[in-house]
């Protein structure tokens, strides 16, 4: 619960996998532009602090949340579910997936819109051209 009250925005902030690997390779390159006298002293210090990063971060450790929204992504699978915002306030609701399409048909149809017949975004790039040719053009 105290997850899904975070709301839909929220982000667990994951790290990359290989992050420390290219922390590695970027060290390496900007080493390799200083002079060649230094490179192994710096190349030493860069070695024990990934080992130092390495010994506190694991491999094996992952983000706190990430068990319970791997859970909760199974649930809804084996469930046919869809988590959703809310239409009024800052909630989060969990349907099942039919129920939460027919919504959207419902909306769509209730609402009389119009599905467009032809992609119109060629001619809004020709009028975006036509407009920059006009503005650019000192004498139109």
């Amino acid at each position: 619960m105290n997850l899904l009250q975070k709301g839909m925005k929220y982000n667990t902030h994951s790290k990359k996998k290989n992050r420390i690997q290219n922390l590695a390779l970027e060290a390496e390159t900007a080493i390799n532009q200083l002079p060649s006298s230094d490179r192994e002293v710096y190349r030493k210090l860069v070695a024990d602090r990934i080992n130092t990063l390495i010994m506190q971060n694991p491999t094996h450790q992952t983000h706190p949340e990430a068990k319970v929204i791997r859970s909760i992504q199974t649930k809804l699978k084996e469930n046919n579910a869809t988590v959703t915002q809310a239409d009024k306030g800052n909630s989060i609701v969990i349907l099942p997936t039919p129920q939460y399409e027919t919504k959207i048909q419902d909306f769509i149809l209730n609402n009389k819109f119009r599905t467009a017949t032809a992609d119109p975004t060629d001619t809004f790039q020709a009028q975006v051209r036509k407009n920059s040719k006009r503005e650019q053009d000192p004498n139109p």
